[in-house]
């Protein structure tokens, strides 16, 4: 498989675990969140060559409704590529000491290089982890999400005491703002204010104040106390 192949089954995968439909809008909108170093095309006649190109090696199926879905086969590929992305990004924050805003993009340099054998050593040296540094699954882990489930901030209840489960990896300079505000996963938070008017959500972590922008909001994830 290319390494473009893989780029786009995590992509589709990231896509599905966020609960929304892989159209070719949201595909798009998740390959531009990929690092440019992995030299993704996003133009339409580009993802449509690849779309096509996937589709003839049967990892992925187009619906009636044009939505993109992974065949057997792609759902399997797309979890090993996704479990060496988050084993990479864990490996290179808890093991080699990087900071959290660098290593989505280094751990795209090194997925495409693991091998099996590999992945198997560094989930040992690790422990077996069941998420990524930025709270998310590692597929084929015995990862059990909080009891009571998860909630945007975005739909979290002022007043209420949260911890951080989830964080959006791929923006660097909002994962620096993320970090400075202490707004990582196990962090403890209170939401002070939800103003959709306003487009911000304030919430008190750390003993600090610190503000979001609803969209952020929407992919930041936590559950109550």
């Amino acid at each position: 498989m290319t390494q473009a192949a893989e780029n786009y089954l995590l992509s589709i995968f990231m896509v599905r675990e966020q609960g929304l439909p892989v159209t070719n809008g949201n595909l798009v909108a998740q390959l531009k969140r990929t690092p440019e170093s992995e030299g993704l095309g996003t133009s339409p006649p580009s993802v449509a060559g690849m779309i096509k190109r996937m589709s003839e090696d049967n990892l992925i199926g187009v619906s009636d409704s044009r939505e993109i879905q992974l065949t057997s086969r792609g759902k399997m590929l797309a979890e090993s590529i996704v479990r060496r992305h988050r084993l990479a990004e864990r490996m290179i924050v808890d093991l080699l000491g990087l900071d959290l805003a660098n290593a989505h993009v280094e751990a795209h340099r090194l997925e495409h290089a693991i091998s099996d054998v590999l992945e198997e050593q560094i989930k040992i040296a690790l422990g077996n982890p069941v998420t990524c540094p930025f709270g998310h699954p590692i597929p084929g882990s015995n990862y059990e999400a909080p009891k009571g489930g998860t909630t945007s901030i975005r739909s979290a209840s002022p007043g209420d005491g949260y911890v951080v489960d989830m964080i959006p990896e791929e923006d660097q300079e909002l994962l620096k703002y993320l970090v400075e505000s202490g707004i990582v996963p196990g962090a403890q938070l209170v939401i002070s204010e939800n103003a959709p008017y306003r487009g911000v959500l304030t919430l008190e972590v750390a003993g600090r104040t610190a503000a979001l922008g609803l969209e952020v909001a929407d992919r930041v994830f936590v559950h109550k106390i």
